[in-house]
């Protein structure tokens, strides 16, 4: 069944179709620190490193860090969409780091030496691959050694209430990417090709209080993406009733989390 992680080549020619659903979680997460700066925080990032970010998408983590960051970061933007990557450095090139380039390259076929980079980010882009041990190797390859790899993605439970709604036209009642590449897929794919593997969950949960930002979300990709009227009709009656039983807003639970791994010295 076709979801959030296929059709890529359309979902990700630019960031339109991906900031419906960024817009869900910024505007209705309730954590003490956004996700971007958490996340930040947790990376042992320091003057002079060379990054590398895989599915760099449009650079918004990057945009929304930097001024916490060093200001001496050699960053490299990758991403298979040469939309995003044109957006990405556009966005990111003005910000307080060190060097910003952009490179267009398949993750599973990275296009650079062995041993150039100091970190390797690859944030909830996992789950679209299809060879993840085969893009986790290269990503090991183009670390230095003493290195470190830092993935994200969802668990399966993440946001449940929410995607339950998108059984209305034949959805599944889980988050896509969660099924795709969880918590456990995440944790075993690392531990294989490093050894070792230390996870954070952010901790973070959701109150949505616009049903409009539900209903672009869950039409923003496949199945939704293609619904005809009368599922999307069936899909806005489904998100007023939970309304209804939550009293005007819809609570759920989030799982998402990070994972670092190091390449051996």
């Amino acid at each position: 069944m076709a979801s959030i992680t296929s059709g890529n080549d359309k979902q990700y020619a630019d960031s339109r179709k991906l900031a419906a659903r960024a817009r869900l979680n910024s505007e209705h997460t309730i954590a003490e620190l956004g996700w971007f700066p958490w996340v930040a925080q947790q990376l042992p990032l320091k003057s002079g490193d060379r990054i590398l970010d895989v599915g760099c998408g449009p650079g918004w983590f990057w945009a929304a860090t930097a001024a916490s960051l060093s200001g001496n970061l050699n960053l490299t933007l990758c991403d298979l969409s040469p939309g995003m990557v044109a957006e990405a450095v556009e966005r990111c090139t003005p910000l307080p780091l060190g060097s910003i380039t952009g490179r267009q390259a398949d993750a599973a076929a990275l296009p650079f030496a062995d041993g150039s980079f100091d970190a390797v980010v690859a944030m909830h882009m996992f789950y679209h691959l299809p060879e993840p041990a085969r893009c986790a190797a290269e990503m090991h390859r183009v670390l230095k050694p003493g290195g470190f790899l830092a993935v994200t993605t969802n668990g399966i439970g993440n946001m449940r209430k929410i995607y339950g709604l998108t059984t209305v036209f034949g959805g599944s009642p889980y988050d896509p990417a969660g099924a795709a590449f969880g918590y456990e897929a995440a944790q075993q794919l690392m531990q294989t090709q490093f050894g070792n593997v230390a996870m954070a969950q952010y901790p973070a949960r959701m109150r949505v209080t616009d049903p409009e930002d539900i209903f672009l979300t869950l039409t923003s990709y496949p199945p939704g993406e293609g619904a005809n009227e009368a599922q999307l009709s069936e899909l806005r009656s489904a998100i007023a009733d939970a309304f209804q039983a939550g009293r005007g807003v819809l609570e759920t639970e989030k799982e998402t989390a990070l994972f670092i791994s190091r390449k051996a010295a």
